[in-house]
């Protein structure tokens, strides 16, 4: 990519930002120094939703890379994000603007290194799925077997990079804007987790990885990997259909109980943070899929984060604190997992965030609720704007990320998970071999 093209995409960008920035500044300058009625500026803030969300949508099937991705992730949180982003911007979990056939074509031969006859006794043009960074395609083996392709868009790599310099520019900007916002941390685990994601043989083994842990169970299943045909930038693997987790209405019409699947999917995740300690990390609805049962098919591996055994076990400690009350060892766990604040003597920022994770959680509701939600981060930022926090885990922010996501999938689904009384068993059992 060339340096026209870049400043190209980076302009773009901030100045989409900047007209959605100052559209919600407006509303409430006028809201505040008007006297704007409450109605009106709730008709307003909506408009300003479903424009902002729109032009976002527009802008990222344009310029595709990092800005798919950022679409995909606000789109997967209806718990939290308002429901005119959620209509547009859930569309580019599975709807993304496919590449043409050729130029896919000749990245497989590329990396394959022999025609497409050589490999394939059959390969279809169209895609079954296309997304940020990568389309997948309907394959068959010469020895007939189904499989799903997984190409990787030629020169993604450097429209990534220029994304992330962008969007990294943007929030520093923003930062000083809006003192109390700080989006450093996400920003660099994003930029930590990018080169990963693009490396399929790494997806490979995290898949396999995966599929071991849950070897013994049945109702979650994940696909083959054909190593023979994988490289960095095409991953070829056993095709396993479902119905996407958040059809609701095509779940409904098989016959699967959603609380089931709402389950299922609370416990695998559950599992894989407190027992294994290596957690599929990137949840969002175009990666699950459901069959009867129910079973839960995980796709897509390329984002997965192992955790060593202190920090798995300090995070059961700290879950385990929050739900049983126990102040102290809530305190005592933060700082062991790394986090710190300004005035390192002060337990205040940690008995907030501890407080917040109480307060977003409502017996009968497995998702968290956004007005609780609010209130509990309204506290909590007065809390840490007191003694800021100066340190946080990286392994938390993507802990956060998951559990973020898997909110959306919960309202979604309207899950009626216990999510506290789920979660307990799971932390007790981590944690019984070193009490």
């Amino acid at each position: 990519m060339n340096a026209g093209e870049r400043l190209r995409r980076f302009l773009a960008v901030s100045s989409l930002a900047a007209r959605i920035y100052f559209g919600y500044k407006a509303i409430t300058v006028r809201e505040r120094r008007l006297n704007l009625p409450a109605d009106e500026a709730d008709s307003r803030r909506r408009a300003q939703h479903a424009w902002s969300a729109q032009e976002i949508y527009d802008l990222a099937v344009r310029q595709q890379g990092l800005l798919i991705k950022f679409g995909q992730i606000v789109g997967s949180r209806p718990d939290l994000i308002p429901d005119e982003y959620v209509s547009a911007l859930s569309r580019l979990q599975d709807q993304v603007p496919a590449r043409p056939f050729p130029v896919i074509e000749r990245q497989v031969v590329r990396e394959l290194r022999r025609p497409l006859h050589d490999v394939f006794s059959q390969f279809d043009r169209e895609p079954i799925a296309s997304a940020s960074l990568a389309q997948v395609h309907r394959a068959t083996l010469k020895d007939g077997r189904t499989v799903a392709v997984k190409v990787q868009y030629p020169g993604i790599w450097d429209i990534v990079r220029t994304d992330l310099d962008s969007i990294r520019f943007l929030l520093r900007i923003l930062a000083v804007l809006e003192r109390n916002l700080d989006f450093g941390p996400i920003i660099e685990e994003v930029s930590r987790n990018v080169p990963l994601e693009l490396d399929f043989i790494n997806e490979g083994h995290n898949a396999e990885l995966i599929a071991a842990n849950f070897g013994s169970r049945r109702d979650i299943i994940v696909p083959r990997i054909h190593w023979a045909y994988t490289t960095r930038r095409v991953l070829v693997m056993e095709l396993l259909e479902g119905i996407k987790i958040t059809d609701v209405d095509s779940l409904e019409g098989a016959g699967i109980d959603l609380q089931a699947v709402s389950q299922l999917v609370t416990d695998a995740y559950c599992e894989q943070l407190f027992l294994h300690g290596v957690f599929h990390a990137d949840p969002h609805p175009g990666n699950l899929f459901v069959r009867p049962g129910p079973q839960l098919v995980m796709l897509d591996f390329g984002l997965c984060r192992k955790l060593d055994d202190q920090f798995r076990l300090g995070y059961a400690k700290l879950v385990n604190a929050m739900i049983t009350g126990n102040a102290p060892e809530m305190v005592q766990a933060f700082r062991e997992l790394g986090f710190r604040v300004k005035h390192a003597d002060d337990p205040m920022p940690f008995l907030a965030m501890g407080r917040a994770f109480l307060e977003s959680s409502q017996p009968g509701r497995g998702y968290a609720d956004p007005d609780l939600v609010a209130e509990a981060n309204a506290r909590m930022a007065r809390a840490i704007r007191a003694n800021p926090i100066v340190e946080i885990p990286r392994e938390f922010l993507l802990i956060m990320r998951v559990t973020g996501l898997l909110s959306g999938l919960g309202k979604r689904l309207d899950s009626r998970v216990d999510l506290l009384a789920t979660l307990l068993p799971y932390t007790r059992v981590a944690l019984e071999g070193v009490r």
